[in-house]
Parts: C-alpha cells; sequence; structure tokens
C-alpha cells in the first residue's frame, strides 16, 4: 500500500498526501501502518486495561482478566501513563532488599541487582531521564513533586528587585503552577494583581497563543519582570510552543525563564540544554508512566549549577537556593559538620532521600524509552497524531465536515502540538459522548464544558487503536446530536 510514505515529514506542515485516497479511511489501512510500525514491539512492554478491567468492582488476583479480553482504547496518557510490565519485577526486587538487608540496603550491591543500592538510586535515575529531555546527566534530578520542584526552582531563579519583580505565565496556565506563581509572589510581599502578567488567548475560539504575542508580552513588560514561566506544552489546547525562541527572546532582555515540561517529558523531543532553558521541572506520569503521583524531575542549566572553590568566608560559591542535605557534596554529605557544599549540577538541589519505591518505578519505565530514541518516539506521534486528526476531520460521514458537531482547539501545524488533540464539543454534547466512549472501553479525559483531550502515546498505542476511536468517537457525536 506504500502506507508509511503517505505519512512521513508532516512535521513541515503541508496536507496529508492520503487525503483524498479512500484506502485512508479502511481498517486494513491502519492495519498495515500497524505492520510496518518500527516501534511497535514496544506495546508488549506495558500493560493496557481491558474492556472487563474497566468495569471490575473488585481487585481480587482470581479475577484479572486473562490476555484474550479485548484490550480498552487507552488514549490518556497525557493525563496517566499505563503501567510498564516490568514495574512490578523492579519493585519487588526493591521490597526484597530492603526485607533482606535493612538499612545496609543502602550501601551494598547484588549480582542480580536491576538498580544500584538505595544511596546510588537517583543517580541511575537522572542518567536515564538526561537523554529523554536533552540535557547532561549532571542537568537533571530525579526528586520531589512537579509543584514543589517549581517552588524549590524559583526560590533560587525568582530573585525580585522593586524594579523588577513580575512573572510573566499563561492566563490559563495549569491551576497548580498558576498557585506557585501567585504564592511566590505574596512570600516575597508582592500583589499578584500586580506582580502576575497574564498572557490570554486573543481568540477565545481558538484559545492559543502565537510566539509572536508571547514576545510581545515579554516585551512590554521587560523592564519590570524577572522571571517567566510557561508550560512547553499547554495541557488544555495541547500547544507545543517554541522553546528555543522563547527563551532566547527572554535571556535577550535579560529575563529568566524556566519550563513546566509535565506535558512534553516523554512526548515531545526536547533540547532543553541546547535550547538554553535556564531551569524546567516535569511530572513522570504522565508520557513518563511512574504511577500516579510518582517521582518527578527537574533541570537546572549547567552555567547554573556551577560549584566554584571558595575563596574566602564572604564569597559566594554557588547558585542561592533552598538546600538539604542529599544536595550536599557526595564527599561531605555524611559528615554532618553542618557546612553546607552543594553537588555541582542539578543534583545539588536535591533536599531530601529520594523515594527509592518511587525511583523505582519510573526507572522502569525510562528504561524501555532508553531502548528507543525521542526522536523515533516524536515520529511515529507525528503520524500517529496526523492520522487522527485526519480521520476526525476527513472522515466520510452523512454530514458534509462542516457539519460536524466540534472543532479541533489543538494547533494544525504538527510542528506546534504533542501527542494531545483538544477536541471542543458543541453545548450539551459532552455527556453523551462521554458515556458513549466509556461504554465502548475508550479511555480519554475531559475537561468542562465541552472539551474532550486524546492522547495517542506512541509506544503502547496503534493506527488500528485510532481508526476504531474514530468510529466510535464519530458515531457517538452523530447520536448525540439526534439527541439534543
Amino acid at each position: 500500500m506504500g502506507s508509511r510514505q503517505h505519512i512521513r515529514d508532516i512535521q513541515s506542515g503541508p496536507p496529508l498526501p492520503y487525503s483524498d485516497d479512500i484506502r485512508a479511511y479502511k481498517k486494513e489501512y491502519a492495519e498495515a501502518l500497524d505492520a510496518q510500525d518500527p516501534l511497535r514491539s514496544f506495546r508488549d512492554e506495558f500493560i493496557i486495561p481491558s474492556k472487563k478491567d474497566l468495569k471490575r468492582t473488585t481487585l481480587a488476583a482470581d479475577e484479572y482478566s486473562d490476555a484474550s479480553d479485548p484490550r480498552s482504547i487507552y488514549f490518556c496518557g497525557n493525563s496517566l501513563g499505563v503501567q510498564p510490565r516490568s514495574t512490578q519485577k523492579y519493585i519487588e526486587q526493591y521490597l526484597r532488599t530492603w526485607a533482606t538487608k535493612g538499612v545496609t540496603g543502602h550501601f551494598v550491591p547484588h549480582e542480580d541487582q536491576l538498580l544500584p543500592p538505595f544511596v546510588d538510586v537517583d543517580t541511575s535515575g537522572s542518567k536515564l531521564m538526561a537523554p529523554i529531555v536533552g540535557a547532561s546527566q549532571s542537568e537533571v534530578a530525579v526528586m520531589g513533586t512537579l509543584t514543589a520542584n517549581l517552588h524549590l526552582l524559583m526560590a533560587s531563579f525568582y530573585r525580585p528587585t522593586k524594579e523588577k519583580y513580575k512573572i510573566i505565565l499563561e492566563g490559563k496556565a495549569f491551576p497548580s503552577d498558576h498557585y506557585a506563581v501567585e504564592s511566590q509572589l505574596r512570600h516575597h510581599n508582592f500583589d499578584p494583581k500586580d506582580g502576575m502578567v497574564l498572557i490570554e488567548p486573543e481568540n477565545l475560539d481558538k484559545p492559543t497563543l502565537s510566539t509572536e504575542q508571547i514576545i510581545k508580552v515579554i516585551d512590554e513588560n521587560a523592564s519590570s519582570t524577572a522571571l517567566v514561566l510557561l508550560s512547553a506544552i499547554q495541557f488544555y489546547t495541547g500547544q507545543y510552543f517554541d522553546i528555543e525562541r522563547i527563551t532566547a527572546h527572554a535571556h535577550s532582555k535579560d529575563i529568566l525563564i524556566g519550563w513546566d515540561c509535565a506535558h512534553a517529558a516523554g512526548n515531545v523531543d526536547l533540547r532543553l540544554h541546547d535550547w538554553n532553558v535556564d531551569f524546567a521541572a516535569w511530572c513522570n506520569y504522565k508520557y513518563l508512566n511512574s504511577g500516579p503521583g510518582g517521582i518527578a524531575g527537574l533541570f537546572v542549566h549547567e552555567r547554573h549549577g556551577r560549584v566554584d572553590e571558595k575563596q574566602s568566608d564572604s564569597e559566594e560559591t554557588f547558585r542561592p537556593r533552598l538546600s538539604g542535605w542529599w544536595g550536599s557534596d557526595l564527599k561531605t554529605r555524611f559528615n554532618m559538620d553542618n557546612k553546607f557544599l552543594p553537588q555541582i549540577g542539578a543534583a545539588g538541589f536535591q533536599l531530601s532521600n529520594p523515594s527509592v519505591l518511587d525511583i523505582n518505578a519510573v526507572i522502569a519505565s525510562l528504561e524501555i524509552f532508553n531502548r528507543a530514541t525521542m526522536k523515533e518516539i516524536r515520529q511515529k506521534s507525528l503520524e500517529l497524531t496526523g492520522y487522527l486528526e485526519h480521520l476526525l476531520l476527513k472522515y466520510p460521514l452523512d454530514a458534509s465536515a462542516q457539519d460536524k458537531p466540534f472543532t479541533l482547539i489543538t494547533p494544525s501545524n504538527p510542528a506546534e502540538r504533542g501527542a494531545q488533540l483538544s477536541i471542543r464539543l458543541q453545548p450539551g454534547l459532552l455527556d453523551h459522548v462521554l458515556h458513549s466512549l466509556e461504554e465502548n472501553g475508550v479511555v480519554i479525559d475531559e475537561r468542562k464544558p465541552d472539551v474532550v483531550r486524546v492522547a495517542p502515546a506512541p509506544l503502547y498505542n496503534t493506527y488500528t487503536e485510532v481508526w476504531e476511536f474514530c468510529q466510535i468517537f464519530l458515531q457517538a457525536c452523530k447520536d448525540a446530536v439526534k439527541m439534543r
């Protein structure tokens, strides 16, 4: 069929070559794409809930469904990724080490270990995480939770003065980011009404933010702004911002800039070091499959992580921060002398012992990601999401495309989005559509009153699932319109 070349090179944004090919609307076409998918074997590395699983009312082991049960269509990796099959093995070995070694598990290696002793486990996490976000190992720490990490980073990077004190962020930033910025301003005795500069969409029907608009807001507030904090991928619209260009522009105005990469890590091919980002933070339970509330990560560019040799007691030898013992130099961490000297890099921003249980969970997934590359993952994501968009907009129905009861609020340019398409339904349709999807074993999430977010993850979702989802979703929309 020549299927794969039909969806090659869509990142540049031209019309998809199969737009007039009726074969693209057939299930066999999707199955052909799956057969040629170089990442297809990775699906077996994950546990996809079955349709029967989703309706279970108990967790008793003897009631688990077998492999023959139809899998759900799980397009919700933007909210919570599915469980890697290896997670149980990693956690069981951690529990076994704790049970058999107790406190000595911090230091005693084992011939069959999956990870090093507890005291060094965070280093294994940063090594595997670094290529996911385009950083060197020293620039990454696996630690804490997303909002806590943002606070720790702002404690270091938000250093307001009477003249430069404002923080720029999206008007529809994820609420936790909004709360964090607001509380940082109050902590420094600034009024958020004055100190928080919100970038609002110019068109609520298409609630995205152009790079030019963001740059304009930075320019208008440059003389009074101390920090820019933006999402790499906007949680509501799925828009992927131009991190490199916006970062360079903020720096040209002598403004530090940080990025919330919660929806970008494991989703798009980040280059945080090369793009000269000052700092970033992310959670690992979405595209990186670490489990609900799992341990998070942060990035600090190497220029901010330097630790200089101390010349005198009055000289500052490292970037100011909120400090804790796990961030201290490895050679002196156990001296207990109350003289804090941080590790070089992001590790010097750590506070407390990392949760070894949580790190085992995220490493189980990171090990899978490191067997692919983010370039390969991104390429399939572009193709998978492009196919989803094409079917949603062009699939032949009784009504014309103009009559479809939904619009896409995610940018149409593939380079400006990740795996997520946000679909805005006409008023009054959401509840019926959600019910139909649930009845058919489809897992997505919604943002009331009218948006559903659909995110096929390239490591475990398939083109055939995209095709099946569109059949279910389009029929659900059609039925909802009739019932309205």
